[in-house]
């Protein structure tokens, strides 16, 4: 039996960043192929989500452009945790719940509410890091554009050298992308 997992999946550029400075996925959507990702198998095996507020405050901002990608200005059903240090305003229907502080105390709730599936760390990057610095990540799910950036907000801002992450797979993506994945060694 699959056992439930804590994982990071995102799209990074080839030189490491997931949002220019400004938090803009523009270089994103021309790259992306849901049809040619493993998106669907993936969110089908999600039971709930952390999502930082500059991903929150994008996807609220950028409704059209969500919906126009996957038919919804918000897409999830599953209960999302956002986690933020300032007041937010939460979307008509949608399960969302406003945390802040530790990650280790919020993990337990995410785990009761996904039952036995996964959780997934939308982003950005620092939250996943805080993840990863608690021991509560298993799994890095990295899709790599063709494309570089030159800066912005980093993909995993922490330094990784033990344990070490272990590549489990590799998919292309049609001609653009790559997705990598890596088990975190505990």
């Amino acid at each position: 039996m699959e056992v439930m997992k804590t994982q990071y999946y995102a799209a990074s550029s080839l030189d490491g960043f997931i949002a220019t400075e400004d938090d803009s996925l523009e270089w994103l959507f021309s790259l992306a192929n849901l049809q040619e990702s493993s998106y669907s198998e993936f969110i089908a095996e999600v039971g709930a989500l952390a999502m930082g507020s500059a991903t929150y405050e994008w996807m609220v901002r950028n409704a059209a452009k969500v919906a126009a990608e996957t038919g919804s200005p918000w897409p999830y059903t599953q209960p999302v945790w956002v986690f933020t240090c300032r007041v937010l305003s939460a979307i008509e229907g949608a399960d969302i719940r406003f945390v802040k502080g530790d990650v280790r105390q919020v993990h337990n709730d995410m785990r009761l509410a996904a039952g036995a599936k996964n959780i997934w760390v939308v982003g950005g990057g620092d939250l996943a890091g805080q993840f990863y610095d608690a021991g509560l990540l298993d799994e890095l799910i990295i899709q790599i554009g063709s494309v570089t950036l030159g800066k912005g907000k980093q993909l995993f801002p922490r330094r990784v050298l033990s344990p070490i992450l272990r590549l489990s797979s590799v998919r292309q993506m049609g001609t653009a992308m790559v997705e990598l994945r890596y088990e975190v060694g505990k």
